[in-house]
């Protein structure tokens, strides 16, 4: 799975969650705050592991370009 794919589906699984809990305009943001939690929890267990980590902050560039 590409980073970009990975970075849509983290944000997608969050969006039921943000449209509960925001109105309309907040829903995209809320969504993507919480995916970007999710990736920072990834980063830091994966610490030993560059290749991985690399990966995940990709992911995280893609979030944020949602």
């Amino acid at each position: 799975m590409t980073q970009k794919e990975k970075a849509k589906e983290l944000v997608s699984k969050y969006i039921h969650l943000a449209k509960q809990t925001s109105g309309a305009n907040g829903t995209l943001y809320n969504s993507k705050q919480c995916a970007l939690i999710a990736v920072d929890e990834i980063i830091w267990l994966l610490n030993n592991n560059q290749i991985d980590i690399d990966y995940w902050q990709q992911v995280k560039k893609e979030i944020n370009g949602i």
